[in-house]
């Protein structure tokens, strides 16, 4: 009898919260902050914002920040080229600006976007969304850079959405920050006697696309990451090319890699090339 009350009494929560990750899952995947239109945003780095009309309901809301060329030997110069950078699952552009100087310091510009609901880009949350945001922002960056001068940046979430991008079009280089293998792949980890692939509707195969990114490719991960494990990241090692690098920081979380001499001593001699 108690054998038979546990078991029923498993299955009911097995049951619930399988109901609340299908239907909840925007909720637990994505954690945005929304920003109206007239809201400013509060960093204090030079910048330019864009809003361009996706469709006649959806906004793609991107801000620019130029290259500091006067850290550049020998004065002020043309930007070196542009990093398209695509950010996490949280907040909105606010919250990623503060990355954006380890890029523009070495003469680059640094293009963000927001994603479907957040900050000021409005439409729907889709996968398919995603990725057309993206080739939007790839398009706008070559009517200014050539292929060879632009830069693919993903940082975990985003890793898959720059991956996605990389296989469509030329660039100089994608790099990776803390990524995944999938996200349902991801999922799974924390959910494992689950059905993910029936229950998440959200794919982001980074490794699928991977292995037919032809630009040279770049990965940076930290051993303590509590949000993608470093797991996840090692299982994307195998598809680079002999070519390619793959970084462990030791000791590095999500969200501090940026914080230590060897990411930004690897990542400062990839832009000075």
């Amino acid at each position: 009898m108690k054998w038979s009350r546990f078991l029923k009494i498993f299955l009911l929560l097995y049951a619930i919260v399988g109901i609340a990750l299908y239907y909840l899952q925007d909720r637990f995947l994505f954690h945005p902050e929304v920003l109206l239109k007239k809201d400013k945003f509060d960093f204090t780095l030079p910048h330019k914002e864009l809003n361009i009309p996706f469709d006649a309901v959806s906004n793609l809301n991107i801000v620019q920040f130029p290259a500091d060329t006067n850290t550049r030997p020998g004065g002020l110069s043309a930007p070196k080229g542009v990093v398209l950078y695509f950010h996490g699952n949280r907040k909105n552009i606010s919250w990623y600006a503060k990355y954006v100087p380890s890029f523009t310091r070495q003469g680059y510009e640094v293009w963000m976007i927001d994603y479907p609901g957040f900050g000021k880009s409005t439409g729907p949350l889709t996968e398919e969304r995603l990725y057309a945001y993206s080739e939007q922002l790839y398009k706008l960056a070559r009517s200014k850079y050539g292929a060879d001068s632009i830069i693919l940046y993903g940082k975990s979430m985003g890793t898959g959405i720059a991956a996605e991008l990389a296989t469509k079009h030329n660039i100089k280089m994608l790099v990776l920050e803390t990524p995944y293998y999938s996200i349902r792949s991801l999922v799974k980890r924390y959910f494992p006697i689950y059905p993910i692939d029936r229950i998440i509707h959200y794919e982001l195969p980074t490794g699928q696309y991977l292995a037919k990114v032809i630009a040279p490719v770049v990965i940076f991960q930290g051993t303590d990451d509590g949000v993608v494990p470093y797991s996840q990241a090692k299982k994307l090692q195998p598809l680079l090319k002999p070519t390619d690098r793959f970084f462990t920081i030791e000791g590095g979380s999500h969200n501090d890699l940026s914080t230590y001499p060897l990411y930004q001593s690897k990542l400062d001699s990839l832009l000075q090339r």
